[in-house]
């Protein structure tokens, strides 16, 4: 029979057992975090209608996306959680509660070409609060405190929240005269810390024919230490302007009754993330020590969630962390906390004797007591079941032989202090549990000061 070189494709991660642990216990601390501020989990189909998944149509979305036919059926896989959680929430609109807060975990996919942390099949972790007709200002304050507690929660320092609004960006081209090439401008002061203030004027002079008088005006803007004063002096100039303005002076005000500390947020008119989709606020979110990675997190307000399946006006809040992205680029640079215990047991029962019915009942006696527990019966060499417990790095190792069973003890063995007692079966779950505990007290990041 010919084998088949087994490998995992281009763009798709494959963890080794330890580092899956670490995966899994990034994802629990978000999911816990989330529940925290009232969201529900939420899971939908990772295949769809194409139709329901193309509905807005064309664009890149279109050339990257996983389609396929099975018998008559088209069929794609979704390529990220948005389109669904709007299909969901237009099918379900008359069973849910608004406004309606839920959060997911799960893998999206897209045929875009594989590069270093960049992937085809990647978890995104989301949150989206939709409104019925209206959706409160206020949850858009609260999205930073969610964004600076999950990041705080997983170990990470040295962040930063970046906060604009759609509406200030679009009112002040148009108070400055840009109009007509918003886009364009856009675009290229997105680029500002990228190639610097020169050459983005170069571009906005030579290319688009914005006058240099205003190029400078709204460099100096975009560079000003104090963004919220500054925009006072447009103020009066555009509606657009004064309601943009407006906003993000409520949400700057809300975020210290939220938790957010003035350090960790800063307004930036700079951002222009999906300003063609985002219609209020937009967030991004960045690790001080590694502006290259760029943001971590990001998303913003919108005015219709589900446009494309209903007539309701679903406004909504939201943002999005590619969970598998920011992992890989967590465990490259070396954040990844290597101190927390990855082992799949707290406990390995070692068996001394040839019947194994007191070694069996043992481990279920500490399975009932919340000690994650194997039990070891492969026939090998002593040596051998002690670096079975090393490599895999579970903690300790209980021996149970005749001299334990006749005194209704076990004797436990701390594999990294060598320390070896022997106690009765409460007694060692006690004491597994204690240890475990202190071993696993830290946070899954661990991140300088």
């Amino acid at each position: 029979m010919e084998r088949i070189k087994p490998r995992t494709l281009s763009g798709f991660m494959e963890l080794l057992p330890g580092r899956q642990v670490q995966f899994e216990r990034m994802a629990e601390a978000l999911r816990k975090t989330y529940a925290l501020y009232g969201f529900t989990p939420l899971d939908t189909p990772a295949i769809e209608a194409s139709e329901v998944l193309l509905a807005k149509g064309g664009g890149e979305t279109e050339k990257q996306i996983y389609r396929f036919t099975k018998g008559d059926t088209d069929l794609s896989l979704r390529f990220d959680l948005t389109v669904p959680l709007a299909k969901y929430v237009a099918l379900h609109y008359n069973e849910l509660s608004f406004p309606f807060r839920r959060f997911q975990i799960g893998k999206v996919y897209r045929g875009e070409r594989a590069q270093r942390g960049r992937f085809r099949e990647f978890y995104q972790a989301d949150i989206d609060v939709i409104g019925d007709g209206k959706l409160d200002i206020a949850n858009e304050a609260e999205v930073p405190a969610i964004i600076y507690k999950t990041f705080t929660t997983l170990g990470l320092k040295r962040f930063k929240i970046r906060v604009n609004n759609r509406k200030v960006l679009g009112g002040l081209f148009a108070a400055l005269g840009l109009q007509e090439h918003a886009g364009d401008v856009m675009r290229t002061i997105d680029k500002l810390e990228k190639i610097g203030p020169e050459k983005v004027k170069a571009i906005l002079t030579d290319d688009f024919a914005v006058p240099a008088a205003t190029a400078d005006r709204l460099l100096e803007l975009l560079s000003t230490p104090d963004p919220m004063a500054a925009l006072e002096g447009f103020r009066g100039q555009n509606e657009l302007l004064d309601q943009g303005i407006g906003e993000l002076s409520t949400v700057v005000g809300y975020l210290s009754a939220f938790g957010v500390p003035e350090d960790h947020f800063a307004v930036d008119l700079t951002i222009a993330r999906g300003l063609d989709y985002y219609t209020g606020t937009v967030y991004e979110t960045v690790m001080l020590d590694h502006p290259e990675i760029g943001s971590i997190c990001s998303g913003g307000r919108y005015d219709n969630l589900a446009e494309y399946y209903t007539e309701k006006q679903l406004p909504g809040v939201g943002i999005s962390i590619g969970l598998t992205r920011l992992f890989y680029v967590l465990e490259e640079q070396g954040y990844l906390n290597d101190q927390l215990l990855t082992a799949p047991a707290d406990a390995l029962v070692l068996p001394m004797t040839e019947d194994l019915s007191p070694a069996i009942a043992l481990a279920t006696t500490l399975r009932e007591a919340g000690v994650r527990t194997q039990l070891y019966t492969e026939q090998k060499k002593f040596k051998a079941k002690m670096n079975y417990a090393d490599k895999l790095g579970i903690p300790y190792v209980i021996f149970l032989g005749e001299e334990e069973i006749a005194a209704g003890l076990c004797s436990v063995k701390d594999m990294v202090s060598g320390e070896q007692v022997k106690v009765s079966p409460q007694e060692a779950a006690g004491l597994i549990q204690t240890g475990v505990a202190a071993r696993n007290a830290g946070s899954p990041i661990r991140d300088r000061e």
